[in-house]
């Protein structure tokens, strides 16, 4: 998400979706119950209401999108709750991880807040990863660039617009705030992004319980 762009777009204008009734599973970190996230999400996104064109994340489902598992329809229920099983077992050996966010991040599709440190995050997303491809055969994929770059989308950009104007209203930084992850969620993303039908299918610890 660098550079800084110049325009901003619309992410969702030639962006392929699920139809009615299809889905896609997501491994998400949902951080909406962690108070502070909440704040600085709130924080942000009331800097950006008067500007058009924006589609700011609900509060419910702030999250860190850490993997995407595949078409719902092509795996199964019984493959779902399977891939749950074998990343606890994986996640088991890893201690919940403490991350820090304030460093806002500008992509010309969305406006997000950085997710650091990197290492821990990332070997929680082997787990994953890990887990999806010993059950589905499939290794799941990143959203954007190859290189995952941990992050909470604060908006989503539905228009064209010059990017200056959000840029200077919401800066570079938010108050530094500390979240501690002690699980990953897999979510079933109902139909095209933007309506936020979501349904957790389950979730699993870090640590040993």
């Amino acid at each position: 998400m660098s550079p800084l762009p110049t325009r901003m777009v619309n992410r969702w204008q030639n962006r392929q979706e699920p139809g009615p009734g299809q889905g896609t599973l997501y491994w998400h970190i949902l951080v909406g119950d962690h108070p502070e996230a909440r704040d600085l999400a709130n924080t942000a996104q009331k800097r950006l209401a008067g500007f058009h064109g924006l589609h700011m994340t609900p509060t419910e489902w702030l999250h860190i999108t850490t993997l995407v598992a595949g078409p719902t329809e092509e795996i199964t229920t019984d493959q779902q709750h399977e891939m749950l099983s074998t990343a606890s077992e994986l996640l088991a050996a890893l201690p919940p991880v403490t991350v820090t966010l304030s460093r806002i991040l500008y992509h010309p599709e969305a406006i997000a807040v950085a997710v650091q440190p990197t290492a821990s995050l990332r070997q929680i997303r082997n787990a994953i990863q890990t887990a999806t491809g010993e059950v589905t055969g499939r290794e799941g994929y990143t959203e954007g660039p190859t290189q995952w770059t941990p992050h909470m989308t604060l908006a989503y950009s539905e228009t064209e617009q010059p990017a200056e104007p959000l840029i200077t209203a919401l800066g570079r930084e938010l108050p530094i705030c500390e979240v501690t992850i002690k699980e990953v969620n897999l979510v079933d993303q109902r139909g095209p992004e933007r309506l936020w039908k979501w349904c957790p299918i389950g979730s699993v610890h870090t640590g040993r319980h």
